[in-house]
């Protein structure tokens, strides 16, 4: 009988609204605990705490004692909160619950293992709190599939990520990126390594990615967070009234859609080509690439508000050749309209939505300047 009362009690417990989402990732109805914490948290945060010996019971599955369902009713996911997310500085990533495992693996890490964010100064000064940080993270080639070890230097006082091609730094960094245009995003699919990172940034007026992994997941998570770090400082100088609610988003951003099109060219009498499209919703960029890993755009697209002349739709295109695809989308611009032909339906259904949400979106002053400038480089 008591199992099945313990049971009801915490299902009651996990329904109540600061419980009712995973303690770590935010995941609705999770429906783990862990009894040494005492949080509720999903199945896939559940495994990290295992690791970590935390102990943990599935809620509808497991037995529990009455002190062990006494010690979550007293706790929770507020007051571990209170203790363990008391001092996480604005721009430290918190992970949500579709994001890849690295991120969710080091902030559980972070917050109940290190204990970085108590307030307490037991754990040594981190990367992401001087402003300066340095290291070897393996980069690919510009040209091939090969990962080379390189030195990265990030510092903040100069707004810049460097890298430096060989060890002997005598020569200069290869390139000084400026952390006005940078973004980090994890792609450990894409990059096939699980803490595999994408650099994105501008150079002449052109798109251009870098690909880094680092072997420990620490230091991978230590590096996205010292350039979130260092575009948070940025974006402080750059809008200086700014709030947090309104910068953090800024910071970092993982694009909207990403994927194989063919592409047509201009007159819609050119042979299909297959490219690999990125849409950046917050700078309203659809950027093609020849293909998935390359270091530099072939072309890219403003995507303005269908109230300044631009629409999206799906198509049957005429006259095309050299498709193999058939479920096509037409992008209007005010200058040309831009035919694209996905594999499959699902595909064209995404890159229809994906586009609108980004169409349905007021400019900015910002977005203007953006627009123009593209026009502009045509």
């Amino acid at each position: 009988m008591s199992n099945e009362r313990n049971k009801r009690i915490l299902l009651e417990l996990v329904k109540q609204p600061e419980n009712s989402r995973c303690a770590d990732c935010g995941a609705p109805e999770p429906d783990w605990a862990s009894y040494k914490l005492g949080v509720f948290v999903c199945l896939n945060c559940s495994g990290i705490h295992r690791s970590l010996s935390s102990r943990v019971k599935s809620i509808r599955l497991d037995f529990w004692e009455d002190d062990l369902v006494e010690f979550m009713r007293s706790n929770g996911n507020a007051s571990a909160r209170a203790v363990y997310e008391k001092a996480v500085p604005p721009y430290y990533y918190r992970p949500q619950e579709n994001d890849c495992n690295v991120l969710r693996d080091q902030w559980i890490r972070a917050k109940y293992q290190r204990t970085e964010f108590t307030g307490e100064t037991k754990y040594p000064p981190l990367a992401y709190t001087t402003g300066f940080y340095e290291g070897l993270l393996w980069k690919k080639g510009k040209e091939n599939m090969q990962f080379l070890k390189r030195k990265f230097v990030l510092s903040e006082r100069e707004f810049t990520l460097s890298y430096y091609n060989k060890e002997d730094e005598s020569k200069g960094p290869k390139a000084v990126i400026a952390i006005k245009d940078l973004n980090a995003t994890f792609q450990p699919q894409k990059i096939g390594h699980p803490h595999g990172l994408q650099l994105t940034y501008q150079d002449d007026d052109k798109t251009r990615n870098l690909y880094v992994y680092h072997d420990s997941p620490e230091e991978i998570v230590v590096w996205f967070n010292a350039i979130r770090a260092a575009r948070y400082a940025y974006l402080k100088t750059a809008y200086p009234t700014g709030s947090d609610e309104e910068l953090v988003p800024k910071i970092t951003r993982n694009y909207l859609k990403e994927g194989y099109m063919e592409k047509t060219g201009p007159l819609q009498k050119e042979s299909f080509k297959k490219r690999w499209f990125i849409l950046d919703s917050q700078n309203r960029k659809l950027l093609y690439f020849k293909d998935q890993l390359d270091a530099e755009e072939l072309g890219v697209i403003f995507i303005g508000t269908e109230s300044n002349g631009y629409s999206v739709k799906e198509c049957v295109p005429q006259n095309t050749r050299g498709n193999k695809w058939k479920c096509g989308v037409t992008v209007q611009t005010p200058e040309r309209q831009f035919v694209f032909m996905c594999e499959q339906e699902r595909e064209q259904k995404e890159w229809l939505s994906a586009l609108r949400k980004v169409m349905s979106r007021p400019m900015s002053p910002q977005d203007y300047n953006a627009e123009a400038h593209i026009r502009y480089k045509r």
